[in-house]
């Protein structure tokens, strides 16, 4: 039997206002060698009975129901039943611009990960289009630094060889999963890469854990980014770690615990803030600036 060529992961909880809109935007693709994968996260309102009734209409659609344990097992329920030779995942409060995956499984061939552009905060005054030169990558430290892979690490705006998931999962009942994942994916991947064609709507949640995440949700945060600073390392993503670090230090009164580094302040990219930064982290140590921070913010 001829393999599937793509599984679409969705995972559902509480959504019921926007999964009829997410759903349209996938199957309503362009591309048609597709299967997608509702995941109800045990949710309380009526995505179960949405779920069954989109599964009813369309025979791609596949449902699981399962207790709730968080966007990673649902996630990891979806990739455990996935068919596809390629996969990928939608926040069922997202969608999609119709020709996506037409375009960007078009130059799939001979990568292991394709990222599109996508709407960050898609419908807020903070909504943010980002895109990207053209480019294929086959050192992954290059793509996490130099095409700043840390600042989008986000699933859902990438399609994958399903066979990188073969013993990676999202970690459970963690957040910012992707930051933790991603780089273990990038560890199994041979190329990458990124293309202008597509386009997600990551819509905003002024509810969700970016927006109202706590000082010990940023340490998951900060965990992960501490898991890859000792392998791929620049000036300017230094600095956007040591930001998760100011915010963990000012809600938490912990330590810090990203080790001291010696910051040009004029290298390329960083904010003049980050540069005062710099400055401080050179001359008196992260701990110093971790407690001007916290003086500063809580006043």
């Amino acid at each position: 039997m001829q393999t599937m060529k793509l599984s679409v992961i969705i995972p559902v909880y509480r959504t019921e206002a926007t999964l009829d809109r997410c759903m349209e935007s996938v199957l309503g693709q362009t591309f048609g060698d597709m299967e997608v994968i509702l995941v109800d996260d045990g949710s309380p309102d009526l995505c179960p009975a949405l779920c069954d009734d989109w599964a009813g209409r369309d025979a791609r659609v596949r449902v699981i129901h399962q207790l709730n344990g968080g966007l990673s097992q649902a996630r990891n329920a979806g990739l455990d039943v996935a068919q596809g030779e390629w996969v990928t995942f939608v926040d069922s409060d997202d969608h999609l611009e119709r020709d996506t995956y037409a375009q960007v499984m078009a130059v799939a061939d001979g990568a292991d990960m394709v990222e599109f552009p996508l709407w960050r905060f898609y419908g807020s005054q903070r909504q943010q289009r980002v895109s990207w030169t053209v480019a294929d990558y086959t050192d992954m430290g290059l793509y996490w630094l130099q095409a700043r892979g840390y600042e989008h690490c986000y699933a859902w705006n990438k399609v994958f060889r399903r066979e990188l998931f073969q013993g990676v999962r999202f970690p459970a009942g963690r957040v910012f999963e992707d930051v933790a994942t991603l780089p273990l994916l990038l560890a199994k991947a041979r190329r990458v890469r990124m293309t202008d064609k597509g386009l997600y709507y990551y819509c905003d949640n002024p509810k969700g854990i970016t927006a109202q995440a706590t000082g010990h949700e940023l340490e998951q945060l900060l965990e992960a980014h501490l898991g890859v600073v000792s392998k791929w390392l620049d000036d300017r993503y230094y600095m956007h770690v040591a930001n998760i670090q100011l915010d963990v230090c000012r809600l938490t009164g912990q330590e810090p615990r990203l080790p001291r580094r010696r910051v040009s302040p004029l290298a390329a990219g960083l904010t003049m803030a980050e540069r005062l930064k710099a400055i401080v982290i050179n001359i008196f140590g992260m701990k110093a600036l971790c407690h001007l921070n916290r003086t500063i913010r809580n006043h």
